[in-house]
């Protein structure tokens, strides 16, 4: 049996950006930092949007803001690190989330010998070189072609649902 519904047409086609960030917020995602060097320097910027493309070859994918300058610097390296962030990293996060500042400044890290920045105490991390760069409206989808793969700590992930960091808003 067919339930008979009334379905009202939408008005516009094309949703405001708040209601995107307010519908899309009811999927939470996990937290990264995708870092690299420019000029033998240290850049990164945090990331939610990150997932794994393919096993075979091992491929990754990140979106990065066209208003962000990180990405413009870690693209002309060719190689990136995406470091995913434990739930007890939220000073981390906030220090790479944001347009201001040295976000290295006081900050533990090593160079990995793929010759980008590899931050402490993390999940894990995913080194990796740019494969294709695709532009998808106000950001650029970046595949990475994987090099090397590092859990690095057991503990739980940073989760970001409903503008907040952990599940408090379930």
């Amino acid at each position: 049996m067919v339930a008979d519904t009334q379905v009202d047409t939408p008005t516009s086609l094309t949703p405001e950006p708040a209601d995107m960030r307010r519908v899309l917020g009811q999927f939470a995602s996990g937290v990264t930092v995708v870092t690299g060097l420019d000029d033998g320097g240290p850049v990164g910027f945090a990331c939610q949007s990150f997932a794994s493309v393919s096993l075979d070859p091992p491929m990754v994918l990140f979106c990065a803001d066209h208003r962000g300058v990180a990405w413009p610097r870690i693209r002309r390296s060719g190689r990136f690190t995406v470091n995913v962030l434990a739930e007890t990293q939220e000073e981390m996060c906030g220090r790479f989330g944001s347009s201001r500042g040295r976000k290295f400044d006081d900050l533990d890290w090593d160079l990995s010998r793929w010759e980008t920045p590899a931050l402490p105490r993390v999940l894990a991390r995913v080194h990796a070189e740019v494969d294709a760069v695709h532009v998808a409206g106000d950001h650029d989808v970046v595949i990475g072609r994987v090099l090397e793969l590092e859990e690095v700590h057991g503990a739980a992930p940073m989760v970001f649902f409903r503008g907040q960091f952990g599940l408090g808003g379930a």
